[in-house]
């Protein structure tokens, strides 16, 4: 895969947002593994590997990892 690639600019984004969950959020440490993860796929298709069948799968679990994450946050007073 190209690095102009929409799987390795979605990659690049999400693995970018889950290094900037506060070490505080209880959503943290998984977070932690699944950007581990989505770093060694990366790596593969910037190697032009293929993807792997579970992408898909592990994407999503990102995203519900930082929607959770988001809902800890506490809303703002204005």
């Amino acid at each position: 895969m190209q690095p102009g690639n929409p799987k390795i600019i979605e990659l690049r984004q999400l693995i970018a947002r889950l290094e900037r969950l506060s070490v505080d959020s209880h959503w943290a440490h998984r977070a932690a593994g699944m950007r581990g993860g989505l770093l060694n796929v990366l790596g593969e298709l910037e190697a032009g590997k293929p993807a792997p069948d579970e992408l898909d799968a592990i994407l999503a679990q990102s995203y519900r990892i930082l929607e959770q994450a988001a809902r800890e946050i506490p809303a703002r007073e204005e």
